[in-house]
């Protein structure tokens, strides 16, 4: 398979400590990836498409606001 493509939100911006907050995904053949754009390096969690579709969702609802 060929490298992910890996996007960040156009929505992301800089926060706290002047950095970026914001993490990347990309379409995996097994499901979903997502990462920390500030490490790539540390690797990515891996979602099936289902369970990412609900992440994104709660996210949307707020459910997840700290």
């Amino acid at each position: 398979m060929n490298e992910p493509i890996w996007r960040k939100s156009t929505r992301s911006g800089t926060g706290g400590a002047g950095g970026e907050e914001c993490v990347e995904v990309a379409a995996l053949a097994e499901g979903r990836g997502i990462r920390d754009s500030k490490a790539p390096e540390a690797g990515h969690l891996t979602l099936s498409a289902d369970d990412f579709t609900q992440l994104i969702d709660r996210v949307k609802r707020g459910d997840l606001n700290i």
